[in-house]
């Protein structure tokens, strides 16, 4: 018998599924097969629910910054003023940047002008960032030409001022508002630097999707900006944008030889490296404590196959009298680990899925229930919670599960083989 016998042949199967749905009462260990069961698929959901949050979080984040920021931004080394401030102003900011557009893989290259005021509305006041920048460069920043939510018409930036939707509910402002921009840096006369106040129409209000700068950006046409900053021919930087913010780096070389001496480089990744650098190393730790959680659950695997091995101890030698060799018993109570292993893989597989593809409705189910507040976009930065599957992440977290579940499962199916039958019928 043992001789014609295949391995993991069909009789193998029948005897370990007959196992699995023993019950207590037959010797089985049911109970423990559905908290292995449970655990397994609690453990790769969880694995699964939090890789896809993290990646659409880290997704989110980045397409916000790259969607509505400079992918580079070139400004002067700067010479030091008598007063002991640097003065980066560019002068032949136009000539500047048709060099830079002919760099290959540059898309945009515009020059800005920036400034911090005050702006009012109505008895309400909040604190903006200025960023004076000519119609046409304008309608081609994504998150701002094609933001989450608009109103009005960018169109007519030109003739007024676009400002950010958390700018409009802290200033109580609508479309066709004028708002007054107040910089304390004005007019200088024989009495000292008077404030410079002047009001713009609201001809565009932008949702970025990002909270730090729908709450704080305002964006001027570029010759009234250098107008009000006292900035009149000169920029403070270049914007650049190119075809691969990813790849920003391999850009650079071209980017610094286009500019010339004199001129810095400032990349995406450099204004926002801290905080990437803190998402990865959240992110492997998050990767290492769930995988924890999966060999938490997989071990109870161990402690129902150690059951089911004491229990069938009478069978396992009666089986062995018959002829059935020691592999065959190994691969019996392997099915057995490695299908509850398996299964609960594919259940928690499923509802991670699940739960990545209908995350918006989810929560905010969580979030009516809890009252609302669940999520706070001045801490986030973002409005929602985002989730983005992966098949890499997917793959990652079957491929850790199964193989814990499987490997834990040879331990207690080795001693099942090992058993004497003479000793496992002594008693009997």
């Amino acid at each position: 018998m043992a001789g014609a016998t295949a391995p993991f042949s069909r009789f193998e199967w029948m005897i370990a599924w007959r196992y699995i749905r023993a019950r207590r009462a037959e010797g089985g260990v049911s109970t423990m097969t559905w908290i292995s069961l449970v655990g397994i698929t609690l453990a790769v959901f969880a694995l699964i629910a939090t890789l896809a949050v993290r990646s659409g979080f880290r997704t989110e984040f980045v397409n916000t910054i790259v969607g509505a920021n400079a992918h580079v931004t070139v400004y002067e080394q700067g010479e030091v003023r008598q007063n002991g401030t640097v003065d980066r102003s560019i002068t032949d900011h136009a000539a500047l940047s048709e060099r830079l557009r002919s760099v290959p893989g540059v898309t945009r290259a515009a020059p800005l002008v920036r400034g911090q005021v005050m702006a009012s509305n109505s008895g309400n006041n909040t604190g903006v960032q200025v960023y004076g920048i000519a119609p046409d460069d304008l309608a081609t920043i994504p998150r701002i030409a094609d933001p989450v939510d608009s109103r009005g018409d960018i169109a007519r930036f030109g003739q007024g001022i676009a400002i950010g939707s958390g700018v409009a509910r802290e200033l109580g402002a609508a479309v066709g508002d004028r708002i007054r921009i107040i910089s304390p840096d004005g007019q200088k006369t024989a009495f000292g630097t008077s404030p410079r106040v002047n009001a713009y129409e609201v001809t565009y209000i932008f949702t970025a999707g990002r909270w730090d700068i729908d709450r704080t950006r305002v964006y001027l046409p570029l010759g009234e900006a250098q107008t009000f900053f006292n900035k009149d021919g000169v920029a403070d930087e270049i914007e650049v944008m190119v075809t691969d913010p990813d790849r920003v780096e391999t850009f650079l070389p071209a980017i610094r030889d286009a500019a010339g001496e004199g001129y810095l480089v400032w990349t995406w990744r450099d204004s926002a490296g801290s905080f990437l650098r803190a998402l990865t190393v959240e992110d492997n730790v998050m990767f290492v404590i769930l995988s924890i959680l999966v060999l938490i659950a997989s071990m109870n695997i161990i402690s129902g196959l150690i059951m089911l091995v004491k229990n069938k101890g009478r069978d396992i030698g009666i089986l062995r009298t018959m002829g059935l060799t020691e592999g065959s018993v190994l691969r019996v109570f392997f099915i057995c680990g490695a299908g509850i292993g398996t299964l609960g893989t594919a259940l928690g597989i499923l509802l991670g899925c699940l739960f990545a593809i209908y995350i918006d409705p989810i929560f905010s189910a969580v979030n009516y229930v809890a009252g609302g507040g669940v999520w706070d976009p001045s801490i986030r930065g973002i409005y929602d919670l985002p989730a983005e599957l992966r098949l890499v992440d997917v793959v990652k977290a079957s491929a850790l599960s199964l193989a814990l579940s499987w490997i834990v499962t040879i331990f207690p199916a080795r001693r099942a083989a090992r058993m004497n039958p003479v000793e496992a019928l002594r008693y009997e």
